[in-house]
């Protein structure tokens, strides 16, 4: 049984989704101990004890000490139960988290898996559901991951009530490698979404994107989404895409946070990656380092910088494949990061 130390790097519940993703994926049985020891409530919390809980059904897994608050488990998937299935956070914790961690694990399954679930749509502290449609799932499909999926209603903090569907088809043994070697886009794409707050808050939003890009003469199409909602909320995602690599940029609005604000924030950290020489965005190369590591051949992309999730990404995965996959290379103003199997 594979030991994993959930309080290594960072040590909050990417470790433990991820290893529980892998665990199914390449059949292998895991203790995590010390889960989310760095964390002021440690050990599991609701939203990673539903993901979890879902993977032991998908798996028919046999686990002990899945409950909430456990510091300890022990993970040993069995098979695959492909179906259709509907699950309900209960609370604006992330569904796109809960599909990554679904994703990955099941990326082996022998027949179709449709999954049906409630709960954040776009929350802080992980992927917006644009940024999962526009920018994540984009690049696997490009690796050639047959999923799909579609939001079905939106959902904010604190109430939640949002609801989508992921479907996935069984693929490849190995993915297809890709390579992002240079990539400089002069156009942006984005989506501002919002439910029970005015319209200026929107209009505001996109002009101050539209404004900062102009400086650096990088044109933005950005569109306006009106939400029904359990709570009001608001957010901005950013994306530019192309064969030669992918950026991303996630922004929500919080009270007393002004809409410029929420806008700059999400256009700076994009403009901040079309001025480097990265490829990817930051938080999307730890994302689909997993995707890497099972692809037939070499693999590279550039970034700003190296994020505590990406060396923790890849901390964990080479403990399941028992090897030095990726390398980091200081290349000008980014790191390259590179898989070569």
């Amino acid at each position: 049984m594979l030991h994993i130390d959930g309080s290594y790097g960072e040590g909050g519940g990417q470790i433990l989704r991820t290893a529980v993703s892998l665990s199914v994926l390449t059949k292998t049985p895991i203790r995590v101990t010390n889960i989310r020891a760095n964390r002021s409530n440690p050990g599991l919390r609701p939203q990673h004890h539903l993901a979890l809980s879902i993977m032991k059904q998908l798996s028919n897994a046999e686990t002990k000490g899945l409950s909430i608050g456990s510091s300890e488990i022990t993970f040993h998937p069995k098979s695959i139960q492909p179906g259709s299935f509907e699950f309900d956070i209960g609370t604006a914790g992330s569904m796109v988290l809960v599909f990554q961690t679904i994703l990955l694990g099941m990326l082996h399954t022998p027949q179709r898996i449709h999954i049906r679930l409630h709960g954040g749509s776009d929350v802080k502290w992980s992927p917006s559901w644009d940024y999962f449609s526009e920018v994540f799932l984009p690049v696997v499909h490009h690796m050639g991951v047959p999923v799909s999926a579609q939001l079905c209603k939106r959902g904010y903090y604190p109430k939640g009530g949002g609801i989508a569907e992921l479907t996935i088809d069984p693929g490849p043994e190995l993915l297809s490698p890709i390579v992002f070697d240079s990539f400089h886009p002069d156009h942006v794409a984005g989506l501002i979404h919002l439910s029970g707050l005015p319209d200026h808050i929107a209009k505001r939003m996109k002009h101050e994107v539209v404004k900062q890009a102009m400086k650096k003469d990088v044109h933005c199409s950005i569109r306006t989404q009106v939400a029904e909602s359990l709570s009001a909320g608001v957010g901005l995602t950013l994306w530019s895409r192309s064969k030669q690599g992918c950026f991303g940029a996630v922004s929500l609005g919080e009270k007393g946070v002004a809409a410029e604000t929420v806008g700059k924030t999400a256009v700076d950290s994009m403009l901040a990656d079309i001025t480097s020489n990265a490829t990817v965005d930051v938080w999307l190369s730890d994302q689909i380092l997993p995707y890497f590591a099972l692809a037939d051949g070499r693999s590279s992309f550039l970034v700003r910088r190296i994020s505590g999730h990406c060396k923790t990404n890849r901390w964990v995965l080479e403990q399941f494949f028992e090897d030095e996959l990726f390398s980091f290379d200081p290349v000008d103003k980014s790191v390259r990061v590179l898989c070569e199997k």
